[in-house]
């Protein structure tokens, strides 16, 4: 008789990222809250204030609501509700159903998050530097993935301390894009400032191969774009994200987005001895 293999649930994972937020990641069943200073609500039931995760937002500027807005994640959809007193614009990036839509928020409305790239604008929602009102821009990455590829811990502070300090950017620790951002920062990591390029797509797949044993789908040149792009995102924030700033060769784009994941410690030298030592430990 055949052996019974097990199905794969085929659930959802949510990244949420900024600049002024240290990167969450959450599954199937889990709620993200935010705002200037999130809280659950008294009428939660424990299960879910369990489950729930709190983003203090830090450079939110003192008229954005302490409760701007929710994520639910469900099996099927990721689910936006905006409880701020502003406005908000939700804007899907890449894989909208007949190309990118931009709607409006305001209280009390939900949207159906798209699968890919969404960014949630809060509209003269942060203090710039000249003190003046300026945007403040998340994103919200919405991937279906394998049950056994959804975080069974949040990243980010856990729900309960809305008070909790931020981190800055980080990585999902021996994730696929932590592996690809060690590659990439590898140069500057091990002290070689003088290398001439950064490495290729192929390259950094063998790296990850041979540090990890398992790399993912990046024999696919687009899988290593796509995680570099994200790195950038996560590195130098939405602003000023080189991919979208840069006129030049994508080349010295990659040279910038390595150099300053090093510098912002997304993946330090640390991590670099130890994944070496690991993958020596393996013969």
């Amino acid at each position: 008789m055949a052996a019974v293999l097990p199905m794969l649930v085929h659930m959802l994972r949510v990244r949420l990222t900024g600049r002024s937020i240290r990167p969450v990641v959450a599954g199937t069943g889990d709620v993200i809250a935010a705002g200037r200073a999130p809280s659950i609500s008294p009428d939660v039931s424990p299960a879910m204030a369990v489950k729930t995760t709190l983003v203090p937002i830090s450079d939110a500027a003192d008229h954005v609501s302490r409760n701007a807005f929710s994520l639910n994640i469900g099996v099927e959809t990721a689910r936006l509700r905006f409880h701020g007193k502003g406005e908000a614009q939700l804007s899907s990036l890449f894989d909208a159903p007949g190309g990118a839509r931009r709607v409006t928020l305001t209280t009390g409305m939900s949207a159906t998050l798209d699968e890919g790239d969404n960014q949630l604008v809060l509209l003269r929602g942060a203090v710039g530097a000249d003190g003046r009102f300026t945007d403040l821009n998340l994103s919200i990455q919405v991937a279906e993935v394998g049950d056994d590829q959804v975080p069974d811990v949040v990243e980010g502070p856990s729900g309960g301390d809305p008070s909790a300090t931020m981190a800055g950017p980080a990585l999902e620790r021996f994730g696929r894009e932590w592996f690809v951002a060690l590659a990439l920062a590898e140069p500057w990591l091990a002290g070689q400032d003088d290398y001439p390029r950064p490495p290729s797509n192929r390259e950094i797949y063998e790296r990850v191969a041979e540090w990890h044993g398992y790399a993912w789908n990046l024999a696919r040149p687009q899988r290593v774009d796509d995680s570099i792009k994200y790195i950038s995102r996560l590195a130098f924030g939405h602003a000023d994200d080189p991919f979208h700033l840069a006129e030049g060769r994508s080349q010295n784009v990659r040279f910038s987005v390595g150099r300053r994941a090093a510098e912002v410690r997304l993946v330090t030298a640390e991590d670099l001895a130890e994944v070496q030592r690991r993958a020596a430990s393996r013969g």
